[in-house]
């Protein structure tokens, strides 16, 4: 028996930030460099990591406020510049990702990533990691910030693999990332070690939670 529906369960879709990696160095210190070069005060760096997660246009949305949501794209900008040179290595993978990735291969699941983040950084996060190795394909979203709403990229995903929403489930941290699955008829699973608490996760339709990465690959085959 499993947690889902169809017996047939065999594409897992896996956030990123939160769920693989934990990005806070990089993160923080990127929104901080671009807020500081605004003339922007920045919050304080345990606050800017609760935005981890959600599209960059939202968080920096969400700090600049209303008088300066302008100045957005020109944030978006300063942070890439320097996230792609520096902030994209000051990151650590989980303790027990690859062996949980491991595990979900050896059982004959297929894994795609399905990250806000642009494809070009998470295509060099995986690399970096020595991660590419499990995943069947890498979907992110574009510069220019084309699906980088999780609904969408899910959407996305389903439509360019052709397989069936009942057929995959989506893991991630945030609510997004439930609330994305959901739209598109995909079963969530909440990860309770990265930046969503149970709290936000179950506010978004959460009902499957994972405590910790060793504990993944059982969630998908037995009850």
């Amino acid at each position: 028996m499993t947690y889902f529906e169809d017996a047939a369960l065999v594409n897992v879709l896996l956030d990123l930030d939160g769920t693989l990696t934990d990005p806070r160095v990089g993160f923080v210190a990127s929104i901080r460099y671009a807020l500081q070069s605004l003339n922007c005060e920045a919050p304080s760096d345990a606050d800017i990591a609760t935005h981890i997660g959600p599209p960059l246009e939202q968080t920096f949305a969400n700090l600049l406020g209303v008088a300066r949501e302008h100045q957005i794209g020109t944030a978006v900008a300063l942070y890439r510049n320097r996230y792609a040179s520096t902030g994209i290595f000051e990151n650590a993978v989980y303790e027990g990702i690859p062996r949980a990735l491991s595990e979900i291969q050896s059982l004959g699941f297929r894994i795609y990533l399905a990250t806000s983040k642009p494809q070009i950084f998470a295509v060099r996060i995986l690399e970096y990691f020595s991660l590419s190795q499990f995943f069947t394909a890498v979907y992110g979203s574009e510069l220019d910030g084309a699906r980088s709403d999780k609904g969408q990229l899910i959407a996305y995903i389903l439509q360019q693999e052709s397989f069936l929403p009942t057929s995959a489930v989506m893991v991630g941290d945030r609510s997004h990332d439930i609330k994305g699955a959901l739209f598109n008829a995909v079963s969530p699973v909440g990860v309770l070690w990265g930046y969503g608490t149970h709290a936000e996760l179950s506010a978004a339709g959460a009902t499957i939670f994972v405590e910790h990465p060793s504990q993944l690959a059982q969630m998908l085959v037995s009850n």
